[in-house]
């Protein structure tokens, strides 16, 4: 298990659950952690991401095509071992 000094903890809106757990779990690699149906914590590399059921605030939010699809996103830069990476919040 990663070991971090400061890790932080980011909550933000989804529209769909399964589809946010299946992106982080599959693509990313996160491990999921507590659960409900309206809200999943994920193990984002020793910090917390939880990602909660409101769709009513993703109404404004960008959209992003990418693999022929159009996702709901926002970004965060995070830096894993002095690299810079990019983190997409699924929504």
């Amino acid at each position: 298990k990663l070991f971090v000094k400061n890790p932080f903890h980011l909550a933000f809106p989804i529209n769909d659950i399964n589809e946010t757990k299946s992106f982080y779990k599959k693509i990313l690699g996160c491990k999921i952690g507590r659960e409900d149906v309206k809200w999943v914590d994920f193990d984002f590399f020793g910090h917390q991401l939880s990602a909660h059921v409101k769709p009513d605030e993703l109404k404004n939010t960008k959209k992003m095509q990418w693999m022929e699809k159009m996702f709901l996103f926002d970004t965060l830069g995070l830096s894993l071992s002095g690299k810079l990476g990019i983190l997409f919040l699924k929504n």
